[in-house]
């Protein structure tokens, strides 16, 4: 039976828009597929709609959302360390390698044990899924054993996931260390078979991938990053997940041990840059890298919670996308200290705001800063009708200055549509499955949250959301409805939590969220599986 939703929608277009649909029809299909999608459907003509694809009432299970709610495209998590979560929030008073040495890899360093693994990591996955994390690329410790329980966690959740286990045999303690290069890629290769065996879902794809993890440079010997690499183009699918320029200390450390100019020259010459490589963070990385990593189709996942957190700067998102590099967003959890991708929006924010700040202070412009409109870009800048929905889209400045600007969005605040594709679509191109989540379109998995701002039943004091009792003065037309449903948008962005997300989807099937009541706990065996 088809499952149809009826109500509020807010669906990803671009870097620049997104539509707010405030009578949207979606009819996903048993198998968790988006059959078709009407836009614009008045509440007297659902019969009608229906009939017109073939759906009778009786057929279907209709979910007509409430006044408050909307329906948007799940968050893609593309970086984040499911073994850190037990150190979130400390460390925060050091830089990146301190802060490895002193906090991140004891903690790692305790999933030797499988039985903490089965004890601690269904809580993780718990938290991310309920977080609103559809789709997460996840870093496991480097012990197979545990990255197995973790795989097995996240596949039996229902969770979309690409999980990798740490490649790391130099640069660590002695006590978190793969003692030979044969050893890391043996247990690398077992992890990628258990996962490929993991049963498909109903629509029959996997929903748990595997992905080649050498943690960082650094930590990988020449040796092993050979080896890797052959690994990685014997299976041109394979996805690829490291880091690059977190931190200065790190990129010259990289720089002076591989003998290159730059950080990704390093990956580069192992062949490690290509289209399904995922780059956490980017914050140092020259116009240069920008331009080579772009001709090799790798995308970066910014952490900007982690940046400001372990000090280690900002990234340039806006010259990222401008030099046409993939771009979505990563909690990197415990770096950063929450799971959500809610927080890392916020403080992605913040960084473009920052970035524009200082830039304004080296060139000023008498057009408020590069706006055509006094409004900050990302507010409800215009309207304009299109597709049967309302298209939010940014002013583009005229004057001079913005013409001799290096680029559209370099040294610009991030939109909220920006923000959105960061946190959805930017992320599923991030991961090579643009064409699969990220957004509601025909034939795309319906991987989806189901938002609520009635203060009534979210309890979230910092969201002043729904309350008509209290503020509602008039009668709803359809220039308030997508008014509504914009601001709805930007008060859950901004000051939503876990509490405000009522649902979490994926292909279909409700796997979290605060109405979620799982009838037991996720199963783990004695081997893992």
């Amino acid at each position: 039976m088809c499952t149809v939703y009826y109500g509020p929608v807010i669906n990803p277009q671009s870097v620049t828009d997104y539509l707010a649909l405030p009578q949207c029809l979606i009819c996903v299909s048993p198998q968790g597929d988006i059959e078709w999608l009407v836009e614009d459907v008045e509440y007297t003509k659902l019969n009608d709609v229906l009939a017109q694809h073939d759906c009778a009432l009786s057929d279907i299970t209709l979910v007509s959302l409430q006044e408050g709610e909307f329906l948007i495209p799940g968050f893609v998590d593309t970086h984040t360390h499911a073994c850190q979560v037990p150190n979130l929030g400390v460390g925060g008073e050091m830089e990146l390698l301190q802060w490895l040495d002193n906090y991140t890899f004891p903690t790692e360093a305790r999933f030797k044990d499988v039985g903490y693994a089965k004890r601690a990591y269904p809580d993780v996955v718990r938290r991310i899924v309920n977080s609103g994390t559809t789709t997460c690329c996840y870093y496991g410790s480097l012990h197979l054993e545990a990255t197995k329980v973790l795989a097995s966690l996240v596949h039996a959740a229902g969770q979309r996931a690409f999980v990798g286990k740490c490649n790391m045999n130099w640069n660590c303690p002695p006590n978190y260390i793969e003692p030979s290069v044969k050893e890391s890629v043996d247990t690398t290769l077992a992890l990628f078979k258990y996962i490929e065996e993991l049963p498909k879902v109903a629509c029959g794809e996997p929903l748990v991938h595997p992905i080649l993890t050498p943690r960082f440079a650094i930590s990988c010997t020449e040796e092993l990053l050979t080896r890797l690499s052959e690994i990685a183009q014997k299976n041109p699918k394979l996805a690829i997940q490291t880091h690059i320029s977190e931190n200065k200390a790190e990129v010259e450390l990289t720089k002076s041990l591989f003998k290159t100019n730059s950080y990704a020259e390093a990956y580069d010459k192992f062949h490690l840059l290509r289209n399904n490589t995922v780059l956490a963070h980017g914050v140092q990385l020259t116009e240069d890298e920008m331009v080579l990593i772009a001709k090799r189709g790798s995308g970066v996942a910014h952490c900007p919670t982690s940046n400001f957190y372990l000090s280690s700067g900002m990234a340039r998102v806006g010259m990222l996308l401008d030099h046409g590099v993939k771009v979505g967003l990563g909690t990197d959890v415990s770096g950063g200290y929450s799971p959500s991708i809610l927080t890392e929006i916020q403080h992605a924010s913040i960084a473009s705001k920052m970035l524009a700040i200082q830039a304004a202070d080296n060139k000023k412009c008498k057009c408020n800063g590069g706006y055509s409109d006094p409004s900050p870009l990302g507010e409800e800048d215009s309207h304009s009708r299109s597709r049967h929905g309302h298209k939010h889209h940014e002013y583009q400045c005229d004057c001079e200055c913005d013409k001799k600007q290096p680029g559209r969005f370099t040294n610009q605040k991030l939109s909220i549509a920006a923000l959105l594709y960061l946190a959805t679509l930017g992320g599923a191109g991030v991961c090579c499955l643009q064409d699969r989540i990220g957004s509601f379109e025909q034939n795309k998995a319906f991987d989806a949250l189901l938002v609520s701002v009635r203060e009534e039943d979210t309890k979230n004091p910092a969201v002043w959301g729904y309350n008509p009792g209290r503020d509602l003065t008039q009668g709803v037309t359809a220039q308030s409805a997508d008014k509504s449903l914009v601001e709805w948008l930007e008060r859950f962005l901004f000051c939503g939590d876990d509490r405000n997300i009522k649902k979490v989807i994926v292909q279909g099937r409700t796997i979290g969220g605060r109405d979620y009541h799982p009838v037991q706990q996720i199963p783990i065996g004695s081997n893992g599986a």
